[in-house]
């Protein structure tokens, strides 16, 4: 597998359109900070981490508003292994006008683009969530 972020956020996108409770997606460390990232600004509702003898999978349950209304309503991959693409503190860039995230991957870990640029630091941006 050459992108395992992409490979998250479309079994995230899929589990959504067809009403999951759960997904369980192979883990790392980086798909385990962007579930932590999820978690904190209220995308989902809850990860665990099971074990499997090899990695262990992240199980993350997924949120629903009103009648089977996803509350992400978007997941889009940003720097991509062939393209790369960063931002400095100047320019972080804003997901729909401050409503979503752009998760960032800096020196000082994986964050949101608020926690980011209150840091005052620059880096990778991993992907919009909305």
């Amino acid at each position: 597998m050459t992108d395992p972020i992409a490979d998250m956020l479309t079994r995230v996108r899929n589990a959504l359109m067809v009403n999951k409770e759960t997904v369980e997606i192979p883990s790392s460390n980086m798909k385990k900070a962007i579930a932590d990232i999820m978690l904190a600004e209220g995308f989902i509702s809850d990860v665990k981490l099971v074990e499997d003898g090899y990695n262990g999978k992240l199980v993350l349950t997924l949120k629903y508003a009103g009648k089977k209304q996803p509350v992400i309503n978007g997941l889009k991959r940003v720097s991509k292994p062939g393209l790369r693409t960063y931002a400095g503190v100047e320019n972080m860039p804003k997901v729909m006008n401050g409503m979503g995230i752009a998760v960032i991957s800096t020196n000082k870990g994986i964050m949101t683009d608020k926690q980011a640029k209150a840091a005052n630091v620059g880096g990778e941006v991993l992907c919009y969530i909305w």
